[in-house]
């Protein structure tokens, strides 16, 4: 199948309607009007492809949308709707699974915005964290994805985490979990006092929401060798599970709170300027 430009053939026809037409309609009208012509447009014979846009993809077998899905990606031509709908309509996950595995992170990232939370998808979204597939960004994806329904894959989650699989990716799933669990506020726990990656694990614990943790946070935080930005994610986790701390500490050494004092003053002498412009 030959890639078509469909959104850029619809723009030439928009762009002749909306000269023929241009007094005839208010802008509020013209975002009103566009969508529907778009709509019409799928069911309109196309003479360069000899069907319309909507038949064109319909024709296509699984493995052709997905080629074609691809190729609009790599080489930057639009997505039309009409490709997306007739994916949805074979079903996303089942016609999109080929794709979570792809070299390239912008089709791996597609098919993951067109598949969602589909539950479907949850096993190979997992394979890609278990096996560090894909980039950074697209695991740090599926880990909010899997955050907002972490009551529903914790078994998964906590399994991988005793093998110490993914880590940190299972540390943050667990932290979302609702319904409390003694195993899973023990795991927070211990990854929080092994001394590693202290921030990011004092956050976990301040998601999770147990109030237990509280004893902890605020014996690490009497730490005099912690750095500032360990001391204000201490800060903030306490301050979540209703505790205080307002000792007041010295940071003025501390190459981190160095870099955020000169940002913010940075920032202050530039509001100042384009004040006084």
């Amino acid at each position: 199948m030959k890639l078509i430009d469909f959104d850029g053939l619809f723009d030439e026809k928009l762009a002749q309607f909306m000269e023929e037409n241009k007094n005839k309609y208010t802008e509020k009208q013209w975002e009103d009007i566009i969508p529907k012509l778009y709509k019409k447009f799928g069911d309109t014979f196309v003479a360069k492809v000899k069907c319309t846009p909507k038949e064109y993809y319909a024709k296509m077998t699984e493995a052709e949308l997905v080629e074609t899905l691809r190729a609009h990606l790599r080489e930057d031509v639009p997505v039309p709707e009409f490709l997306c709908t007739e994916i949805e309509s074979r079903g996303e996950v089942e016609t999109l699974a080929p794709m979570l595995f792809d070299e390239d992170e912008a089709a791996v990232s597609y098919a993951i915005n067109l598949i969602g939370d589909d539950p479907n998808a949850y096993d190979a979204y997992f394979t890609i964290l278990e096996r560090n597939l894909s980039t950074e960004d697209v695991r740090s994806d599926l880990a909010d994805i899997f955050k907002l329904h972490a009551d529903e894959v914790k078994t998964r989650a906590f399994e991988n985490l005793q093998k110490g699989v993914a880590e940190e990716y299972m540390l943050e799933i667990l932290s979302r979990v609702k319904e409390k669990e003694d195993r899973i506020f023990e795991a927070l726990l211990s990854a929080f006092l092994s001394g590693e990656n202290v921030p990011m694990r004092a956050s976990y614990l301040a998601a999770y929401n147990d109030e237990r943790a509280l004893s902890y946070l605020l014996k690490k935080i009497e730490d005099r060798t912690i750095g500032f930005v360990e001391f204000q994610e201490l800060k903030y986790a306490i301050e979540a599970l209703g505790g205080e701390y307002d000792e007041p500490r010295d940071f003025t050494d501390d190459k981190d709170y160095l870099a955020v004092e000169a940002a913010a003053s940075k920032s202050s002498k530039t509001s100042e300027g384009e004040f006084r412009s």
